[in-house]
């Protein structure tokens, strides 16, 4: 916890899938010199092979979606139609931005989306980036560990991805700084650095 209690931060993990994002927001979740809190987001579509319900996500379905929302409980939410239905991904309000620093994880339109309802001044990107050719590989290999490989999926996300990051919206999002993900090391080392920069 912050000793100066204005200073709440919220770093938000961001990037293509398949570029190592997961991994890296529980590696500086467990960094316990960085004190930082999850924000969990909020989902609907089914969970997967080794996924936790409050981990990972909160796994709702519809009818969670639409009381939250009916509440005005909802920052922001996205829905995709996937080749098994629609699947929702959303935020609501329950972080303590005057007391605690969090680590979120999510795409370039719910980075925005928190940017606009917390102010500038408490959201910080953190862009991940890999080569596509690499990063294909990866989601391949990723995918292949399931029980029930959903390789149609897959494709529909990394070139969903393709246009979702163009360069143009990311320049728009004034994300200005990025890490590129081919040596994992490198990666945290540069990240914790910024990091701390931001903290302290």
């Amino acid at each position: 916890m912050r000793e100066n209690a204005d200073m709440g931060k919220l770093f938000y993990i961001m990037g293509k899938s398949a570029s190592g994002k997961d991994t890296i927001y529980q590696k500086l979740l467990e960094n316990q010199n960085l004190h930082l809190k999850r924000l969990i987001i909020y989902t609907t579509r089914p969970i997967r092979d080794g996924e936790q319900d409050g981990q990972e996500y909160y796994f709702v379905n519809e009818e969670v979606f639409q009381s939250l929302k009916a509440s005005g409980k909802i920052i922001e939410d996205r829905g995709y139609e996937t080749v098994y239905g629609l699947w929702r991904y959303f935020t609501a309000d329950n972080m303590n931005l005057e007391r605690y620093d969090y680590l979120g994880i999510g795409t370039l339109e719910s980075y925005l989306q928190l940017k606009a309802y917390y102010g500038k001044d408490k959201v910080c990107p953190i862009y991940i980036e890999v080569e596509d050719g690499e990063r294909l590989k990866r989601a391949i290999a990723r995918e292949e560990t399931q029980e029930v490989p959903k390789y149609e999926e897959m494709c529909r996300r990394f070139l969903a991805d393709s246009r979702d990051f163009r360069e143009e919206n990311i320049r728009e999002a004034e994300i200005d700084r990025r890490f590129q993900n081919m040596n994992f090391n490198t990666c945290m080392s540069e990240i914790e650095n910024y990091l701390k920069t931001v903290l302290y």
